[in-house]
């Protein structure tokens, strides 16, 4: 499935294999994933929860009413190469899996934003909502039960929702933001199952009438002691390093005397870890000491941004999910 027009960098069907992989790959992120799919779940089957309150509680309380029109939209935000992206693109394999429905994963591409000419981008964004609502339209199913689900993945989502407040925005970034305001708030009211997940570096930077419209803000953070080591034990140890010599890259791993801040979750399984084995191959095994010294002459990706939230967010795994 294409979208004519181009507005979609491309359009996956999940479940996959691949996806399936990502999915399980993000270690340390366990509780972001479980509330995660929990939220989404009630999105897109809304009948599950009156199922549970009349397991549970013999009654469909007034209390339900508070998710009927909560707008089907996620914010992930976070610095770099902390998970928001491959978490995006994934989380919608196990949530096919569990409801036993195809999921369709869109991926907006940055030239919604157009070429600046008058009326542009809010054309390409409201056209990229309408098919959203189309393909969701016909998932519907009689029983209540959508027969498949949309995810709609804004990543860089501050390069189109970014705040209408700055003083220096051009009138048609305003435009734009309308359009995705009104794209969300159009599927809130049509109860569709379809789900907005806009990742951004810069939380601060969205609008607040789209951040306010957020169901849950999920944060993301560079790993902490406990996750990195969860990381380098699970790729590491079989390959004979103990735990004190991964005791040793957990340190080097994390902030130091010299740098605030520590390795981000890319920095470890995309760049450290692969260049560990390179060290070795093809001549020699990977040892402790080859190791440490591949951490010791690599710099982590420096922050950002920092980043701060003013409503209810929910930390990546750091017990509040």
């Amino acid at each position: 499935m294409n979208d004519s027009a181009g507005v979609f960098d491309e359009v996956r069907s999940l479940p996959d294999p691949t996806a399936a992989r990502r999915f399980e790959a993000l270690v340390g992120l366990d509780t972001t994933k479980r509330h995660l799919l929990k939220e989404a779940r009630l999105l897109l089957d809304p009948k599950a929860l009156e199922a549970w309150a009349e397991r549970h509680h013999r009654s469909k309380p007034s209390i339900l009413a508070t998710f009927r029109d909560r707008p089907p939209l996620f914010i992930f935000a976070g610095d770099v190469g902390t998970g928001k992206t491959a978490l995006a693109e994934s989380f919608g394999d196990p949530i096919a899996r569990e409801l036993g429905v195809g999921v369709m994963l869109y991926c907006l591409s940055l030239t919604a934003r157009g070429t600046g000419a008058v009326g542009q981008m809010t054309t390409l964004l409201a056209g990229a909502f309408d098919e959203i609502r189309s393909v969701a339209k016909r998932s519907l199913g009689t029983s209540g039960k959508p027969k498949q689900a949309v995810v709609l993945l804004i990543d860089e989502a501050d390069a189109l929702a970014q705040s209408r407040e700055a003083a220096q925005m051009h009138h048609e970034d305003r435009a734009g933001v309308n359009a995705v305001i009104r794209g969300v708030d159009d599927l809130a009211a049509d109860g569709l199952p379809a789900i907005i997940v806009m990742c951004t570096n810069r939380l601060d930077a969205l609008d607040p009438a789209v951040r306010r419209r957020a169901a849950a803000t999920f944060l993301f953070e560079r790993p902490n002691d406990d996750q990195r080591q969860a990381i380098l034990t699970g790729a590491l140890k079989e390959l004979g390093l103990s735990s004190s010599d991964i005791a040793r890259l957990v340190k080097l791993t994390g902030p130091t005397g010299t740098r605030a801040y520590g390795f981000t979750f890319s920095d470890l399984t995309q760049r450290l870890l692969p260049a560990i084995i390179l060290d070795a191959f093809p001549d020699a095994p990977v040892t402790a000491d080859r190791a440490i010294s591949t951490a010791q002459g690599m710099d982590p990706t420096p922050p950002f941004r920092g980043e701060h939230a003013d409503g209810v967010v929910h930390r990546a795994d750091n017990g509040t999910g």
